[in-house]
């Protein structure tokens, strides 16, 4: 559910009246909504789909400044009309990934805004399969850069591909544990798609579909489930899952992959657009860039340092970043597509 005190926060005005907040990777601003612009909705959808998700609001002018206007009644009246189901079908029909959505029309000191939320995909890219106007085309990947999205650039597909890559092989190495932990003469597969548990082809135990989803793990002797309820009894030690080791993958040579500080970054932007140090910095500070790990980490000089951070959330003081070359990339396209919406 969206929660309004979130919209507030967001919808932060100044004394001049001009909004705190500026269109960012999480943020784009609409002033009217309207069907016939549902390609470009679904465009900004895929787009923080493929980034850390974010918000679409409607109602808010953001030039020539950033001011609240409010929803119109042509607007507000289409928003009623607006069926999330035919939606998340034409979402489907569209995308190759499903994309978590909500909606709300929210009223805030006598106005009301259309507010959107988009959740950070689970599978990425959400790639575009079908044409749709001149907005949508097949094939293509969207990204959110900054204020603007546009279509997805190497680096940011490359990273989203290595994040899909070692998620799977995170997830190989936890299984291979864990059948290293049982010993693989006592381990079977459970394959929930098929509804089959089996260790070798002789070896088969076919599940009902309706009882897969809704199975109870039960010990020989330990009959102190519901009446009635689905189990599958297992005869002998069962390990528990919190007691398999887990492999703990460390970061190898973090300077080969993030050789960059903070000056040696600004100035390789610097060679490639004409841009400030503060606009460099601010960038940094707006895309979150430092909690980033596709373009930054915090060289944190002993484990003490490391375990504060992860405890607090808090960066001890002195600890500096350093980036990797794709950062340089995104400052540069981040900066770009600011001065093409002036």
């Amino acid at each position: 559910m969206i929660n309004i005190d979130e919209i507030r926060q967001l919808l932060k005005v100044k004394s001049d009246g001009c909004l705190y907040h500026r269109e960012s990777q999480t943020l784009e601003f609409k002033e009217a909504f309207n069907f016939a612009g549902l390609a470009e909705y679904f465009r900004d959808f895929a787009a923080f789909a493929n980034n850390k998700g974010g918000w679409l609001i409607f109602g808010v002018k953001d030039r020539p400044k950033r001011e609240l206007i409010g929803l119109n009644e042509k607007s507000a009246t289409q928003l009623d009309k607006f069926d999330p189901e035919k939606i998340t079908g034409f979402l489907l029909e569209i995308f190759s990934s499903n994309i978590q959505w909500e909606h709300d029309v929210i009223e805030i000191d006598g106005l009301k805004y259309g507010v959107f939320h988009v959740d950070e995909a689970t599978v990425k890219p959400v790639i575009c399969k079908k044409d749709e106007s001149d907005i949508l085309k097949n094939g293509e990947i969207y990204f959110r850069y900054g204020g603007r999205t546009q279509k997805i650039q190497a680096a940011e597909l490359e990273a989203i591909i290595n994040h899909r890559i070692e998620k799977q092989n995170t997830q190989w190495i936890d299984l291979v544990s864990k059948i290293a932990k049982a010993g693989p003469q006592n381990a079977a597969i459970l394959d929930i798609d098929k509804g089959e548990l089996s260790k070798n082809d002789a070896q088969i135990l076919v599940v009902d579909d309706a009882l897969v989803q809704g199975i109870k793990w039960i010990k020989e002797g330990s009959f102190n489930e519901k009446s009635g309820a689905p189990a599958l009894k297992l005869i002998g030690e069962v390990q528990p899952i919190n007691t398999v080791e887990v492999i703990r993958k460390e970061k190898i040579n973090r300077l080969k992959e993030y050789p960059l500080s903070a000056k040696e970054l600004a100035d390789k932007v610097k060679t490639r657009i004409s841009i400030s140090t503060n606009d460099i910095w601010r960038i940094i500070n707006e895309t979150n860039m430092k909690t980033n790990p596709d373009y930054s980490i915090f060289n944190f000089r002993n484990k003490s340092q490391e375990e504060c951070f992860e405890k607090t959330g808090n960066v001890p003081k002195g600890v500096p970043s350093i980036y990797k070359l794709s950062a340089i990339d995104y400052i540069v396209t981040v900066y770009n597509n600011e001065r093409s919406k002036r």
